[in-house]
């Protein structure tokens, strides 16, 4: 680590955000640029900082600084240089000479304890003292809050953070409550708030932290697509993250509910325990799920076949009886839930029920969850289709949750007579929610997924919910249509899904490369993509995707991402990239967001009028376009063209892509797929995992490791259970208990 003490010139970059500074400082007879995170720092004044020396490659040597200190200017030449630097607005060069002329070596000590007697320089009126010793404080009191934060081993972009959300009252908050901390700083958990609150002195069984603990636990299980907690396995998670046994945790709940915190309901013999919201949710949903389910017994089955006929006269596919029927429970019935495998038919029917509204005079409206199942359904259908945010017309809500707000709701409906969601298998409880609040009784409401995929990424199991309550109509496709002589994708794909052996024997589109290392596993995967698969699929090799169970591990998402990038993209002088403390990002990479962010901007190139918005979610993948170390910021473009500049400070919302895990690209649809498979615990390596991954590929799906594995896969039919409640609260409002 070296040290340097200067006198900062300018501030050539800041972002007000994180706090993040790039500075010229003199140091000696020199000049030296620093980089780091300087919430208090200004124009004019000395510091002290210790860091690394780093060579950048565009702007040459740097110090990266880890820590820094303030120090007061001490002689009449450094006060009048500060002074006079513009530090203090108010005050310039030619007021800054008057005032060391009248108070020469005191003038900071009048500055900080005697700042009206600034009204003896010509020039400086009561207000103007009042205003200038305004600002001293503020300075102070800023450079105060970031040290007495640091001793809690606050970073100095986690003590700006703090500091704008609480100003002065956090002295206050870490005295009696960190733990609140958790609840309204972005980036800060419960783990850094006990720390925080350890070293504050706050007692290991305070109520404080008990409760902000059972929170945490709660979103916990949110992150890993629970509704709500057994309150048992709330206490006993709780128990285990504190150490500690809880004595009396039904008072703490009554607590948190009276806060308005949680929710706890009984259902049988279980105590429930949501996050209030989640509660409203899951209740509300049901709600307007049986007020949508209106029943129209008034067109015939006569009706509907003539009306059928018409549309396979003009090109419309002939229709099987279970076919059919699919179409008339989506002309009667107000939901209307279509479930069925790869191959089984529901892009058929998805187009007549289509071909049958519009030559009713109906309005449709299409959507289904990411991007690129939007666009293969626009594929499919040739009628025009959205993800389910752009339907509802999302916009950012400048809260600490990233809140959604979307412009179609309950005061401002959809404007549409029938709505089409596919790939409801993906869809959580917070975006159904807010569709449903969209819609209004008498709207079709045609939900199309595959049941047997993973549950969404997001809280709740939607699509299962609604079709185990025996409350909506239910079409379940079991028959194969779509299957070509040569092809094994889909033949496979079911035979997995029933817990049938696949042999590993020839096949066109379903290949086995059987490897038993992981350094062979990724070479022959590296192969694949950059030498045999995109001539053999007629594709890029960025279209192209290898699919992984798993994040840790040789063949988990961090390291095959590492392994690819430096195969498919290595380093380039005439490609830019920016380093971060968990790899790099390269121009050319292939990424993905990893969270849903409202408030991130966007807009589509080379359009008249510009198209832009805002909005984007996690799962959207792109391509790196291009860095900027001065502008210090990352473009990507998104696969519908989207253009989105990152601040440097906003790349943890991305991730290479090169290789994602099978959770991630539900929904998606790839030329070809890679799928290493050597090991893995039984609870991960699933037959439903194993045919989500499968099932992604559209001309060719490759196999790569230990067969072993894959046939454990195919007979593990183990699925991790999720608490979710909307089927019980759909089947009360139904009455049936």
């Amino acid at each position: 680590m070296e040290k340097i003490r200067g006198f900062i010139e300018r501030i050539t970059y800041r972002n007000e955000e994180n706090g993040y500074t790039v500075l010229k400082v003199t140091a000696g007879d020199g000049e030296c640029t620093l980089t780091g995170t300087f919430p208090s720092v200004f124009e004019g004044e000395t510091i002290e900082a210790e860091g690394e020396r780093v060579f950048h490659p565009v702007y040459g040597e740097q110090l990266q600084v880890a820590s820094y200190s303030f120090v007061p200017p001490s002689d009449e030449v450094s006060v009048e240089r500060y002074l006079g630097s513009g530090a203090i607005k108010g005050i310039g060069k030619k007021l800054a000479k008057r005032i060391i002329d009248r108070f020469g070596p005191d003038t900071f000590r009048v500055l900080e304890e005697e700042p009206e007697r600034l009204v003896e320089v010509k020039g400086i009126s009561e207000r103007a003292a009042m205003d200038i010793a305004a600002q001293v404080v503020e300075k102070r009191e800023v450079r105060s809050a970031v040290l007495f934060l640091q001793q809690y081993g606050i970073s100095l972009r986690m003590a700006s953070k703090i500091y704008q959300r609480y100003g002065m009252e956090l002295y206050r908050i870490l005295r009696e409550n960190p733990y609140r901390l958790a609840d309204d700083i972005t980036g800060i958990g419960f783990r850094s708030a006990d720390e925080i609150a350890r070293k504050s002195g706050i007692p290991m069984d305070s109520d404080y932290r008990v409760r902000c603990a059972m929170l945490y636990v709660l979103q916990q299980g949110v992150s890993q697509g629970h509704t709500y907690l057994p309150g048992d396995e709330l206490v006993l998670n709780t128990e285990g993250l504190l150490s500690m046994e809880l004595h009396d945790s039904d008072r703490l709940l009554s607590d948190l509910q009276i806060d308005q915190k949680v929710t706890v309901v009984t259902e049988g013999t279980e105590r429930r325990v949501y996050l209030k919201s989640f509660y409203r949710m899951e209740s509300n949903a049901a709600f307007l799920l049986r007020e949508m389910n209106l029943k129209d017994p008034s067109v015939s089955d006569g009706e509907i076949a003539a009306v059928l006929e018409e549309c396979r006269k003009e090109g419309a596919p002939e229709l099987d009886e279970l076919q059919k029927s699919a179409v008339r429970e989506a002309v009667r019935n107000g939901v209307t839930v279509i479930t069925g495998g790869p191959g089984t038919g529901k892009t058929t029917i998805i187009n007549t029920i289509i071909r049958y509204f519009i030559r009713e005079g109906l309005e449709i409206r299409l959507a289904a969850p990411t991007g690129r199942a939007a666009k293969r359904m626009t594929e499919a259908t040739g009628y025009p289709a959205q993800t389910i945010h752009r339907l509802l017309e999302v916009s950012g809500e400048p809260d600490q949750l990233q809140a959604a707000r979307f412009g179609r709701n309950e005061d401002q409906p959809l404007e549409c007579d029938a709505v089409i969601i596919d790939e409801m298998s993906m869809v959580d409880l917070p975006v159904f929610h807010a569709l449903l609040k969209a819609l209004v009784p008498g709207m079709r409401l045609i939900l199309v997924g595959d049941a047997d995929q993973l549950p969404s990424v997001g809280p709740g199991e939607v699509l299962r919910d609604l079709i185990r309550s025996d409350c909506f109509p239910v079409v379940r496709l079991k028959k194969i249509y779509r299957q070509s002589e040569e092809g094994d994708i889909i033949l496979n794909a079911h035979r997995i899904n029933e817990g049938d052996i696949v042999e590993p024997k020839p096949s066109r589109d379903f290949l086995f490369i059987l490897r038993d290392h992981p350094g062979q596993i990724t070479g022959a995967t590296v192969t694949l993509l950059k030498e045999k698969l995109p001539a053999y699929v007629h594709a890029d090799v960025r279209e192209l995707q290898v699919l992984t169970p798993m994040r840790k591990g040789p063949l988990g998402v961090e390291n095959l991402n590492k392994v690819l990038q430096a195969a498919l993209n290595p380093p380039d002088p005439s490609k830019r990239e920016y380093e971060l403390d968990t790899g790099v990002f390269r121009e050319g990479d292939k990424v993905m967001q990893i969270r849903n962010d409202y408030q991130m901007g966007w807009e589509v190139e080379g359009t008249f009028p510009r198209t832009h918005g805002q909005g984007v979610f996690n799962g959207d993948m792109g391509v790196i376009r291009s860095v900027s170390a001065f502008d210090e910021t990352v473009t990507v473009e998104y696969e519908d063209r989207r253009i989105v500049v990152y601040p440097f400070s906003a790349l943890d919302e991305l991730e290479l892509a090169y290789a994602v895990t099978i959770h991630k690209a539900q929904g998606s649809e790839y030329p070809a797929v890679v799928i290493p498979l050597l090991s893995g615990p039984d609870m991960l390596m699933t037959r439903n995992l194993l045919y989500t991954g499968v099932t992604r590929a559209r001309s060719c799906v490759c196999i790569v490791g230990r067969y072993e594995t894959f046939s454990r896969m195919v007979r593990n039919n183990r699925e991790v259970r999720r608490y979710s409640g909307l089927e019980e609260m759909i089947r009360k409002h139904y009455g049936y208990y």
